[in-house]
C-alpha cells in the first residue's frame, strides 16, 4: 500500500486495516515457521504497510495536538 493510498484513509480505516494486517502477519509468521508459505517476501512488505500506518496515525494526532495548542 502507498503512502498516498494510506492519507486517503480515516482514523477509524486506518486502525482496522492495520488489526487485519496484524492478523495476516501472524498467518504469514504460522505459515513460514511450518514452511507452507510460497512468498516469504509478503512478511517485511506486510510489515512496512502497517509501520506506515502507524506513522500516519501518528502524524494526524501531531498535527491535532499542534492544531488545539
Amino acid at each position: 500500500m502507498k503512502t498516498i493510498e494510506i492519507r486517503e484513509l480515516s482514523d477509524a480505516e486506518l486502525l482496522k486495516r492495520i488489526e487485519d494486517d496484524k492478523d495476516t502477519l501472524a498467518h504469514l509468521k504460522f505459515q513460514k515457521a511450518t514452511k507452507q508459505i510460497e512468498n516469504t517476501a509478503q512478511i517485511p512488505t506486510l510489515r512496512r504497510d502497517i509501520a506506515r500506518m502507524k506513522t500516519m496515525l501518528t502524524e494526524r494526532k501531531r498535527t491535532a495536538a499542534s492544531a488545539k495548542a
